[in-house]
């Protein structure tokens, strides 16, 4: 119970700074854009990703960010990724991820928000929407986003 407890404390947290994931992998040029800022910064291992945000990645760049719930994202060379709408209750476990790629290649793990709900999950794209019901999948999209 003590660590049920924890980890929903955790969850909680990190929810009440306006943080939805970490990233955990970064090779290259990869920036993110808030969405209360007018300039885009360098985002790095161990930084925070909100709703909202845009991540951007370079030529020869990727960044893998793993998100509250568990899911991961990953971001090859010249990709641009806003995170439109996260919420996630570590307890029910229920919650809606939508997320827009405008450019690039997007790989994705879902977490226990698909589990919970499978159709929670959304990618959006100039030419579609797609619902995610699996658990892994891979978009590319051309353009320049």
């Amino acid at each position: 119970m003590g660590l049920a407890l924890a980890l929903a404390f955790a969850g909680a947290a990190q929810a009440a700074d306006g943080s939805i994931g970490q990233v955990k992998t970064r090779k290259g040029d990869v920036f993110v854009l808030h969405a209360n800022q007018t300039q885009a910064v360098p985002l790095n291992v161990g930084d925070h990703v909100s709703q909202s945000d845009t991540v951007t990645t370079g030529k020869l760049a990727s960044v893998g960010i793993t998100f509250m719930d568990n899911s991961m994202m990953s971001l090859g060379p010249n990709s641009k990724l806003v995170l439109k709408q996260y919420s996630f209750d570590p307890t029910t476990r229920a919650g809606v991820f939508t997320t827009a790629l405008s450019r690039g290649t997007l790989a994705a793990k879902s977490g226990q928000i698909v589990q919970q709900t499978p159709e929670a999950m959304k990618i959006e794209t100039p030419t579609a929407q797609l619902g995610v019901k699996g658990t892994e999948f891979v978009v590319h999209v051309d353009g320049e986003g």
